[in-house]
């Protein structure tokens, strides 16, 4: 009877480490999920469309003169239909100082954290879907 008891407690023993095992191991699964969501370090260089309205036509123009394309005046900028918080879209406008007219699309999808930019000048692209614009792009590989 006490050989029954002792391999009683040890199942018991057993069962309860095992479980507290488990628990742990969903502990940290669950935890390095959260982590790598919260840090997997890849966030959209523009949060806002705010911000990406503003930063486009610094960009974009920096882009061109490494093209050496010349714009006329800034580039005006504008948000596309179906911009959302999470899927940022705008649209600027110009010409260069040839008056041809200049086209800049740029987008971000912030569940991927991918941004996309196109330039056409006299409507034949410069740049298309490009990742990064002018300075965005110091850093960048390739």
């Amino acid at each position: 009877m006490e050989m029954t008891q002792t391999v009683r407690q040890l199942g018991r023993k057993k069962i309860l480490i095992l479980g507290a095992a488990a628990a742990l191991l969903v502990l940290a699964l669950v935890g390095g999920a959260v982590a790598y969501l919260v840090f997997r370090g890849e966030e959209l260089t523009y949060q806002t469309q705010a911000a990406m309205r503003k930063a486009l036509p610094v960009t974009a123009a920096a882009e061109l003169h490494e093209h050496g394309v010349k714009l006329a005046e800034p580039l005006k900028c504008a948000d596309l239909p179906g911009a959302t918080q999470d899927e940022l879209r705008v649209s600027c406008a110009g010409t260069t100082s040839d008056k041809k007219p200049v086209a800049v699309f740029g987008s971000g999808d912030r569940e991927t954290a991918e941004s996309h930019y196109t330039i056409l000048v006299a409507g034949k692209p410069v740049v298309e879907n490009a990742p990064c614009l002018g300075a965005d792009c110091h850093g960048e590989e390739g």
